[in-house]
């Protein structure tokens, strides 16, 4: 089992720094808005379309 790795990164004032990864927080941090913004698409959260291809073409539209 490996040990977790920091992917935000830390507070600069802290006496001890973590390391982290950078490009693993940049993907992070697209995937995160990118949910975000599905969140408040409001079609896509209250699923009012009937077939999946319609609301697959929505989500298509808000990415």
């Amino acid at each position: 089992m490996t040990s977790p790795l920091a992917v935000i990164p830390s507070n600069r004032s802290r006496k001890i720094i973590i390391p982290h990864d950078p490009i693993i927080y940049k993907h992070r941090n697209r995937i995160e808005s990118c949910f975000n913004r599905l969140k408040h698409f409001r079609r896509f959260a209250t699923r009012y379309e009937r077939l999946s291809i319609s609301q697959g073409s929505s989500i298509t539209l808000q990415s």
